[in-house]
């Protein structure tokens, strides 16, 4: 089984399709990628994709596709992407194992590159 960067909650892959049907005829999935910004440092940029880049990353799930950007992938190994409605906001949530901090506002966030040696060595451990 290949190494997926990122993997999807039931509900987040629930929620892109969603964003999926209710878009343009030619929207085929969203994009994940990160950007320099907000108070932390870094935020997480999510865009609809009509036309895929070949270099992305792809991850699939219950007929949901989720691209990632290149420049992004060693900020979101390991990552867990889910979807979440709260009283006061609803959006989609990232449970990443290569962040250091977050602002208070919740809206940026600060990342390191993943540590591929420890990764090898969680995916060993589990694989055993």
């Amino acid at each position: 089984m290949a190494f997926q960067v990122m993997t999807l909650s039931d509900a987040a892959a629930a929620r892109v399709k969603s964003i999926v049907a209710n878009s343009a005829p030619d929207a085929k999935g969203i994009r994940v990628g990160i950007k320099k910004g907000g108070c932390a440092g870094m935020e997480y940029t999510i865009d609809l994709v009509s036309d895929p880049n070949p270099r992305d990353d792809r991850i699939e799930k219950d007929g949901a596709t989720v691209w990632i950007d290149p420049a992004a992938v060693l900020y979101l190994l390991g990552t867990e992407m889910g979807f979440e409605t709260t009283t006061l906001r609803s959006g989609f949530t990232f449970h990443n194992p290569n962040q250091t901090s977050a602002c208070g506002c919740g809206e940026s966030v600060e990342l390191k590159a993943a540590d591929l040696a420890e990764l090898a060595q969680r995916r060993e451990a589990e694989q055993a």
